[in-house]
């Protein structure tokens, strides 16, 4: 799995919608709010739709490397299999999203919550063959206090994940309408290449980003040593937007959930889904592989 992350042609997909946001991915799948009476119906019309684009010939075409999963997609199955394991199947290595949300903004940032059951959650995905955790914080502002409170937060809960055995995704994202987007950018570029310099000689982390505002500014960070790949977000851009962005930084890859996802729709036929979810996996593994 480790070779596949580090040389393989591809991107990784974001299924990860959690609670919060699951209304709004249902919205865009063409489920409106009022098809669920309670949560346990809205989570499994999402699973539905996860195990729609997983079982898809467009998702395992080998386009696709890396697949990052809410943690109830994670402990689900399909015709009867674990998830993690049909992935696997179907040559994607699975990652899990752990944190539980942000806290309030302060110093221009927003922190993860606390993780109190981190290490039950990371000794129960190793055991069912996860890869890879991805942890997700943001940058509102180019607050050099607040940049560094975001990383060094980062990369301690990166080195619980490490402890566990698994392979963190560092996810320090840079609201991409910030009107400090490109000074926030610089910042963490900085506060990222001291923190990954204390990371052990033996051990690697993945980091997700925002597409930067200066094309090339993170190319000393996927270069790094101790980082296995660099992977883009696509933060609220159109996928023809993100793609177009994400074509003109070398070495980075795209882990896009709502550019990937933007025009599927419950209503359609299998044929419609797999050629408009085919379709949308080219669009970014070109981006992801072929470099303007």
């Amino acid at each position: 799995m480790l070779t596949k992350i580090v040389s393989g042609k591809g991107f990784i997909a974001a299924l990860d919608q959690s609670g919060g946001s699951t209304p709004k991915a249902l919205k865009g799948y063409g489920i409106e709010e009022g098809a669920w009476s309670n949560e346990e119906e809205m989570f499994g019309l999402i699973h539905q739709m996860r195990s729609r684009i997983i079982t898809s010939p467009a998702f395992g075409n080998g386009k696709v490397i890396g697949a990052i999963l809410f943690e109830r997609t994670m402990d689900g199955t399909i015709d009867g299999k674990p998830v993690p394991e049909v992935l696997k199947e179907r040559g994607v290595v699975p990652f899990i999203k752990i944190d539980k949300g942000l806290e309030a903004e302060e110093n221009g940032v927003q922190l993860m919550k606390p993780m109190p059951e981190l290490d039950a959650l990371l000794a129960r995905a190793k055991g069912l063959g996860v890869f890879g955790t991805k942890e997700r914080s943001v940058i509102n502002l180019a607050n050099a206090e607040g940049i560094a409170a975001i990383v060094r937060q980062q990369f301690e809960v990166g080195n619980q994940v490490l402890a566990a055995g698994l392979v963190p995704m560092i996810e320090p994202e840079v609201n991409i309408r910030s009107p400090e987007r490109a000074a926030a950018d610089r910042i963490l570029k900085d506060e990222l290449l001291k923190a990954l310099d204390g990371v052990p000689a033996d051990k690697q982390v993945m980091l997700k980003l925002s597409i930067p505002a200066e094309a090339g500014l993170y190319d000393a960070v996927v270069a790094h040593p101790r980082v296995a790949r660099v992977v883009a977000l696509s933060g609220g851009f159109s996928r023809a937007e993100a793609c177009q962005e994400l074509a003109r930084n070398k070495g980075m890859i795209a882990s896009f959930s709502r550019a990937l996802l933007e025009d599927l729709r419950h209503q359609m036929s299998d044929e419609e889904f797999d050629r408009s979810l085919g379709q949308a996996i080219d669009d970014i593994y070109q981006a992801s592989t072929v470099k303007a």
